[in-house]
Formats: structure tokens, C-alpha cells, sequence
């Protein structure tokens, strides 16, 4: 039919009149307009599509006439209309949100993309001590650079930054891996543009390398410290002169082979009497293997001064933790002894007016204990497994998967062994 506008307008929803001389031309009504429609046959593959080409009244039937004779030429010309305005709206859609991640990513800092990372990931998936430890170095080693906007980083930038703290190699390579994680979060959350390279990843590979402990000015180079069965037999005649804080934590790391972060956070709830004799259980949340679904509480017999200093710290001390402190963590720290053990060394320059005795055994921090009570293990004769899982290391692979056993058994003959092995060397002069 031709167009009548009084018949255009008494359309209902739904329904709808075509145009005779303009074939696929029609006039469809919805509740709350009426539209220009072409139908047509795709040149592109066969099938019946339709484009809205406007409205009326705002486009009369002269101009959709003349709009339906432009639709129809390209139609012959093999586009298919349907499809080009569809890639149209995709292309402004993706044009509107590349405009919009532009506008954010140039708001988007280097500190703040830190801030996200710290509150995003590290804050849910580390204990509040490791992520301290990254709150505390993106305040104090990142400076002005954290107002630089993320986005625009360049090479240059990022090497400079680290450049910084080459003298520090090991705090550097730290950083470097924080701030890798911390890009690799903002790409995944869309927060950069997926264009904007992660240099953290790509700068000093390789090149930020410890130099290993300095004593006297002279760097001892990264070697592992292991005491040998003298040096042993010295150190435990020695601890004595230790305050009884510092000497009782010393003892237990050597006795039991645990971590000085787990020895100097026991409480009392976690120490009983068992049939087999004492025992100390870890909870697994605060092992350093909490974060691997398949390890369990770590089970720790005491055996000889480590069950005496456990006896008697629990009839000494009243609260929760049996190394107590008046600090914000309630518990002795780590560091404190490391710290303590490095003013008794013979060269240590800490507090020179202070008059204490300084240890024999020298060039060695706590943790050493850890690595020589292995070491000894393995000289008893102690099988590998058994001796890791005096540590507390989990087993690599399909291994721990498949081996669930907790080797108490095994625990508390091996440590016993230690224990009788360890008070030989005391008794040797």
C-alpha cells in the first residue's frame, strides 16, 4: 500500500504495513514508536535479515524512501546491511571502552596499582607478617616514583627505580617480583590496558644476586652455613652464657630442627603428654606450608632439653605463649634472637660499651642450627624422608600427593638420636 499517515498512526503494537514501491520497505509499530524497516535477503549467505533505516514521523516517507534506495544499492552490491551495522556498534562500543581505559589507566598510579595488589592478593593470601613486610617496602623504597602513572611506565623507569638498590641486591630482587605480581594483578583485573608491558618481568633477570653475610666489611659470600660436630660440641657448652630467653630458643631450634618463627610463637595449648611422651603440634596455619592444601599440622616430638625447656616454661610463664612479650605480636620475634646472637659474635660492633661474652662459634645466625640438626641427621644415618619430615618440608611431586604418612614414629627415634648424639658433642671437650 501506499503510506498513509492516518493509518500509520493507528497501528497497534505488533503490527505493521508495507510500502508497494519500495519493495521490503514496511512500517512497524511498537507500543511507543513506529520505524523505517528493510527487509531483505542476504547477499552473504541466503537468509532473510531486516535494518531499521529511522522514524516516524522524525523521518518522513520521502526520506526513507530515499534511505531504503541507498540500503537496497549496497544489498546489491553484496553487503549485508544487518552485519555492518552490528560491527559498527561493536567497534563504537569497543572505541567507547578503550576511551574510558584510557581515562582510568592515566588516573591509575604506580602506588595505587601497589594499594590494589595489597588489598586484592597479598592481604588475603599471606600472614599478616609477610604482608607487612610488602606494605612496608612499597612505602619506603618506591619514594616519588609511585606518583608516575602506571600506564606510561617505560623501560627505562623501571630499571632506574631498581637501579636505586643495586647495593641492596637481595631487598632489590624482592621488590622487583613484588611489583611483577602487582602488574600481573592490574592485567588481569583490566585495571592497565592489556598493551601496557610488564617491564618488571623482563629488567635484571638474573642480576640482582646476594652477595651473601658481611662480617667485619668482608663479605662471606652466599655459602650455606653448616657447623661441624666441634663447632656443635662448642656452641651447646657455650649457650649458658646466653640470657635464658635467648639460650632456651637457641636450644629448641638445634634440639628440634623446627623454624624460629614457629618456636618463638608456641602456646601452651599446643604442648601435651602423650602416651609415647611429649609432643608439640604446629597448627598448620602457622607452618610456612599453610598455603599447600595437602600438609597438615606438624607434629614435633620433645625430646631431652627441648621437653625440660617446655616443662619448665610452662610452669614459669602464665599467659597463652610460653616466650612472651610485651610487643604488639605478644610472642618474642625472630629477629630479636638473630639480633641477640649477633651481638655476642666476636667482631659485632653493636652497643660497644657494653661488656657481655662473645661466642666462639663464630659467622652463624639461628636458622644455621636448622640446617647443621639436618646435616646431623643425615650423618646418624637417617633416611631422607625421615629427615625432612623432621623439618617440616613436604615432600616434592607426586610424593606429596600420594604419601600422606606423618612419620611420628620415625620423628621421635631420629630426634632422639639427635638429641643423645648432640649431648655427646657437649660432653667431648
Amino acid at each position: 500500500m501506499q503510506f498513509d499517515a492516518r493509518t500509520a498512526k493507528q497501528l497497534t503494537a505488533g503490527q505493521h504495513f508495507t510500502i508497494t514501491d519500495c519493495p521490503g520497505l514496511r512500517l512497524e509499530a511498537t507500543a511507543t514508536r513506529r520505524s523505517w524497516i528493510y527487509r531483505y535477503k542476504s547477499p552473504v549467505d541466503g537468509r532473510m535479515r531486516q535494518v531499521k533505516i529511522g522514524e516516524w514521523p522524525a523521518m518522513s516517507p520521502a526520506v526513507a524512501h530515499v534511505e531504503w534506495e541507498k540500503a537496497r544499492q549496497k544489498r546489491d552490491g553484496g553487503v549485508d546491511l544487518s552485519i555492518e551495522v552490528k560491527s559498527a556498534r561493536v567497534a563504537e562500543r569497543e572505541a567507547i571502552q578503550t576511551a574510558q581505559d584510557k581515562r582510568r589507566a592515566a588516573k591509575l598510579t604506580v602506588a595505587k596499582v601497589c594499594d590494589e595488589y595489597l588489598v586484592g592478593r597479598v592481604e588475603r593470601n599471606r600472614k599478616e607478617k609477610g604482608a607487612a613486610e610488602v606494605r612496608r617496602m612499597f612505602a619506603t623504597m618506591l619514594g616519588g616514583f609511585g606518583d608516575i602513572e602506571a600506564a606510561s611506565l617505560t623501560r627505562s623507569q623501571a630499571f632506574d627505580l631498581l637501579g636505586q638498590y643495586l647495593d641492596i641486591p637481595v631487598q632489590a630482587a624482592k621488590l622487583r617480583a613484588e611489583l611483577g605480581a602487582a602488574w600481573d594483578y592490574s592485567l588481569d583485573a583490566g585495571r592497565l590496558p592489556e598493551t601496557a608491558p610488564n617491564w618488571w618481568r623482563l629488567i635484571m633477570r638474573g642480576q640482582l644476586k646476594s652477595k651473601g653475610r658481611v662480617a667485619q666489611g668482608v663479605s662471606t659470600g652466599t655459602k650455606k652455613r653448616v657447623l661441624d660436630e666441634r663447632e656443635l660440641g662448642d656452641l651447646v657448652r657455650w649457650m649458658p652464657n646466653f640470657s635464658r630467653l635467648v639460650g632456651d630458643l637457641v636450644t629448641l631450634q638445634l634440639w628440634t630442627c623446627t623454624r624460629g618463627s614457629e618456636i618463638t610463637a608456641i602456646q601452651r595449648e599446643e604442648v601435651a603428654e602423650e602416651v609415647d611422651g611429649w609432643w608439640w603440634t604446629i597448627p598448620h596455619s602457622k607452618t610456612k606450608n599453610a598455603r599447600h592444601e595437602n600438609s597438615g599440622d606438624l607434629r614435633v616430638p620433645l625430646i631431652g632439653r627441648a621437653e625440660a625447656i617446655i616443662r619448665r616454661r610452662l610452669q614459669a610463664v602464665e599467659g597463652s605463649y610460653l616466650f612472651p612479650s610485651s610487643g604488639k605480636a605478644d610472642h618474642v620475634q625472630q629477629k630479636t634472637v638473630g639480633a641477640t646472637v649477633w651481638m655476642h659474635m666476636p667482631y659485632s660492633q653493636t652497643r660497644p660499651d657494653y661488656v657481655r661474652p662473645r661466642l666462639t662459634v663464630t659467622h652463624w645466625a639461628p636458622h644455621d642450627l636448622r640446617r647443621s640438626g639436618r646435616t646431623q641427621l643425615a650423618a646418624l644415618g637417617c633416611s631422607d624422608e625421615i629427615a625432612e619430615a623432621c623439618l617440616g618440608h613436604m615432600p616434592a611431586g607426586v610424593k606429596g600427593i600420594y604419601n600422606r604418612h606423618r612419620y611420628d614414629q620415625e620423628r621421635r627415634l631420629w630426634l632422639t638420636k639427635l638429641s643423645e648424639h648432640l649431648e655427646k658433642l657437649a660432653a667431648t671437650a
